[in-house]
């Protein structure tokens, strides 16, 4: 990773997505000291931005003539884009390449994926808040998992937003104020749940036997990535599975991860995730944040950028801004929220559909 850059996530109407890209294009090759024209080939991730949206944004960055990939995977859409760029870079295909993720998103509650007159939209499935109070519940009634727990996963990472300039809410709670918010799906709150943003972070990934050539920062490698969709007749759920090929990858384990970004769209997916990734055994997500293991102070950080609770959730940008978060705290540069001599971070996010991406990066 030769350098990364975001745009502050917020409501920004007078803005186009381009525009918000272009930003964060600009602030990730100045990162890396590289300039446009040495970039041999561009990702765009976004999720319903529309047609040839990396073709918008390239072209104000300048017309070079280079292959211009746009990448839609729901909320893994970042995390793929940079997937298949490692990939690309890997294989020698190219030296250096830009990943962009961006979205301007409207009000409201959070949508889903499903077909018109398909069962997830007739049943309501489609409407996160639904899916995420059914797993809530579920996990609530099988290891006693409570309403309190789950607040402090937004106290949490609403106190670490504050602490980051590119969050689009940088406000603390307390956990009686997060119970009390608007109810939105029982028993999910409003301040249990993650905005809808705008904003655009991008990364640019060179190969190793090039990226002095541009700057000599810290370096950070990708050591693991893996991209999972449901299977019927699994024993693992979809983030376990996924996890564990990205772990493999590496030659890592859950113990060896430094900090962690993970998709806490809702509150109760954060604790899903501690257990998922292993960080804990099942059904102890819920002691984990109690014991303030996951602080930015903890033996396990997870999202100490604020996370999508804070920091916002444009859809195509969420996989790249983690992977900013990382490489930041992985320099030791995330100022005001820096984890302690980290040396290895992961980044998961998960969509609608059913996929699931988890990246693991190493100093």
């Amino acid at each position: 990773m030769a350098g990364v850059g975001m745009h502050k996530c917020g409501r920004y109407p007078e803005k186009t997505c381009s525009e918000l890209a272009v930003v964060a294009a600009v602030n990730a090759l100045d990162d890396a000291n590289v300039p446009w024209g040495d970039v041999q080939a561009a990702y765009a991730s976004h999720v319903a931005q529309g047609v040839s949206v990396g073709e918008a944004i390239c072209e104000k960055l300048g017309l070079t003539g280079i292959p211009i990939l746009n990448v839609e995977n729901a909320c893994a859409s970042g995390s793929t884009a940079v997937r298949e760029a490692f990939y690309a870079v890997g294989h020698g295909v190219y030296d250096v390449v830009l990943v962009i993720g961006v979205e301007k998103m409207g009000r409201g509650v959070l949508g889903g994926a499903g077909e018109e007159g398909g069962l997830e939209r007739l049943l309501g499935l489609n409407v996160m808040p639904a899916l995420y109070a059914l797993k809530a519940n579920e996990h609530m009634h099988k290891y006693g998992t409570t309403k309190e727990q789950m607040a402090k996963v937004s106290v949490k990472n609403h106190k670490n937003g504050c602490l980051n300039p590119y969050s689009h809410f940088q406000k603390e709670f307390t956990v009686e104020e997060v119970l009390a918010s608007r109810m939105i799906c029982d028993p999910i709150t409003l301040l249990q749940c993650c905005p809808t943003s705008d904003g655009a972070a991008a990364a640019v990934i060179c190969a190793e036997d090039v990226v002095r050539k541009y700057n000599y920062k810290t370096k950070v490698f990708i050591a693991g990535t893996a991209l999972q969709t449901e299977k019927y007749g699994s024993e693992q759920d979809l983030t376990s599975r996924t996890a564990q090929v990205a772990y493999e990858m590496a030659g890592l384990g859950p113990k060896d991860i430094s900090l962690a970004e993970v998709h806490d769209a809702f509150t109760i997916g954060e604790i899903l995730h501690y257990e998922s990734l292993g960080f804990c055994p099942r059904g102890e997500g819920g002691r984990l944040i109690d014991e303030g293991r996951t602080e930015i102070s903890g033996d396990i950080p997870v999202n100490p950028s604020g996370g999508l609770q804070s920091r916002g959730h444009p859809l195509g940008m969420t996989g790249v801004a983690q992977v900013c978060e990382v490489v930041w705290q992985l320099r030791g540069e995330a100022q005001g929220r820096q984890v302690k001599d980290p040396r290895v971070g992961l980044t998961h996010t998960q969509g609608a559909g059913g996929v699931c991406s988890v990246n693991i990066f190493v100093r």
